[in-house]
C-alpha cells in the first residue's frame, strides 16, 4: 500500500475521533490512547474506507508487482499508477514489456492503418470501486521503434442493453 495523502489524512481524522470518543469512556490519558490506537485502523477499514468506495471512486495505490499484475488483473488499476508516475515502462522493448505484464489484452485500432496496430498495446484494469462507477479502465501503451514511448490510462463507460 502506497502511504498517500488522502490516505494520511483519513487516518489522522479517524484517530482524533476515536480520541474524542475514548474520553467519554474512560479519563485516563493511557487507557484513552491504547482504546484510540486499536479503534483506528478497524474503523477505517471496516466503516470510513468501505463508505469511501461506495460514494467515491477513492482506492488504496499500490506498488507494482510483476506477479498481482498477472494473477489478480481485476486489481491492476491499484499499481497503474505507479507504473506511470515511476516510468516503469518507458523506452523498454516490447520484449521487455510482455515479460512485466504478459501479453496484451488487444491492439488499439490505428486510422491510418485501417486496422488493429501491434503498436499500440491495451491491458484491461478493471473496474475501481464504488457504487456510481460503471467505468472500466484501460492502459494503452504506444511504441515507437519498438520502445514503449507513451502510456495512458483511460475510461471507457460500461453500458447495460
Amino acid at each position: 500500500m502506497i502511504l498517500t495523502a488522502p490516505f494520511v489524512i483519513l487516518m489522522i481524522l479517524v484517530f482524533v475521533l476515536m480520541y474524542l470518543f475514548a474520553k467519554t469512556i474512560d479519563h485516563r490519558k493511557w487507557v484513552i490512547l491504547v482504546i484510540a490506537l486499536v479503534l483506528t485502523p478497524l474503523i477505517y477499514f471496516y466503516v470510513v474506507y468501505p463508505l469511501l468506495n461506495i460514494f467515491s471512486s477513492y482506492h488504496h495505490e499500490k506498488y507494482f508487482d510483476k506477479m498481482a499484475w498477472k494473477e489478480k488483473p481485476a486489481v491492476r488499476y491499484e499499481m497503474s499508477g505507479d507504473i506511470i508516475d515511476k516510468k516503469l515502462l518507458k523506452d523498454r522493448s516490447k520484449t521487455e514489456v510482455e515479460h512485466l505484464l504478459g501479453t496484451c489484452d488487444w491492439y488499439s485500432w490505428d486510422d491510418s492503418l485501417k486496422f488493429n496496430s501491434p503498436d499500440h498495446w491495451n491491458y484491461n484494469l478493471g473496474v475501481k470501486p464504488g457504487a456510481f462507477n460503471r467505468a472500466n479502465e484501460y492502459l494503452e501503451i504506444s511504441f515507437e521503434n519498438n520502445r514503449a514511448k507513451h502510456i495512458k490510462q483511460y475510461q471507457i463507460e460500461k453500458t447495460f442493453e
